[in-house]
């Protein structure tokens, strides 16, 4: 079988490396021989995919299926892999091999065309919330002991990043040094250090068989649950932004989510308003400039 990487996945990882690397040179090759080293039989890839990683539903020697992922250096899978280890399928996709293969992650196969985000708005809040929960577990090794970035370390990347943009786009200036403030502030004394699933939202929650709904793809990292909690508040922007009763909308969700989460929420809208701001700026830079219009203004309204 082709293992061709879907348009979507070569697409952003040109966003990410404009000049290009080898790495999806020898996707292909690289594919074949994980999937021969496991002694698998390839069902499709799926697609579209995602953004990062070649996704391959496969099927393990006594039949079961699972998913063959496969995720550049960039996309950080050996951090994914140790947190998806220290989770214990608890709330996440389950990992089902114990050996390494660098960039490659074999797991459960869940329903990769039933996202939460299949729900009805507020009932898709609910069970991501829910799941979000079981994930905020104490980081392996106890304190500084672990190997993954903290929240202070990825915001002060892409703060710099920030930065960088603003002086070339005036009229982000003010927004990004609201975001920037707003980081320094929450940082100064974080509430908890938890291991957070980094990237989460609706579309990376699945259905399951042994649970209703878990997640999948996390970038971990470790700080404080209000910052992963905060992507999930501008989920479904597009419509936010189309609703007249958009901005009233989202300060009822930053209520609600950090009720029942019981995150504080002038701490959830502070990453809210840093976590938008740095997504629009991205966005303005690879040449994104519709995506970068909605989250700037979802961000204004911070």
């Amino acid at each position: 079988m082709a293992f061709e990487p879907p348009q979507r996945l070569v697409r952003a990882l040109g966003e990410t490396a404009p000049n290009g690397d080898d790495w999806l040179e020898k996707l292909p090759e690289a594919a074949h021989q994980a999937v021969a080293l496991r002694e698998l039989t390839v069902d499709r890839v799926q697609l579209p995919g995602g953004r990062s990683s070649l996704v391959v539903l496969v099927r393990r020697p006594d039949g079961a299926p699972a998913v063959l992922k496969l995720a550049p250096p960039r996309a950080r899978p050996e951090s994914e892999r140790a947190a998806l280890a220290h989770w214990g399928g608890l709330g996440a996709v389950q990992l089902l091999e114990p050996f390494t293969t660098e960039g490659v992650l074999l797991l459960e196969r869940l329903h990769p065309d039933l996202s939460v985000r299949s729900l009805p708005e507020a009932k898709a809040l609910l069970e991501a919330a829910g799941t979000l929960r079981r994930l905020w577990v104490e980081p392996p090794g106890g304190e500084g002991a672990h190997a993954f970035e903290t929240v202070a370390e990825r915001t002060g990347r892409q703060a710099e990043a920030m930065r960088a943009t603003a002086s070339a786009e005036a009229e982000v200036a003010v927004l990004v040094d609201a975001a920037l403030a707003a980081r320094e502030e929450l940082l100064a004394a974080p509430p908890e250090r938890r291991l957070l699933h980094g990237t989460f939202r609706q579309s990376k929650v699945l259905a399951g068989e042994r649970m209703p709904w878990l997640a999948v793809g996390p970038d971990p990292v470790v700080g404080e649950c209000a910052f992963d909690l905060a992507r999930l508040v501008r989920d479904r922007v597009e419509d936010l932004i189309a609703s007249p009763s958009g901005a009233a909308t989202t300060r009822r969700r930053i209520k609600r989510l950090a009720e029942s989460l019981e995150v504080d929420q002038e701490r959830l809208r502070g990453w809210t308003l840093f976590r938008a701001v740095e997504s629009g700026v991205r966005a303005l830079r690879v040449g994104r400039p519709k995506d970068a219009e909605l989250l700037l203004e979802f961000a204004a309204w911070l």
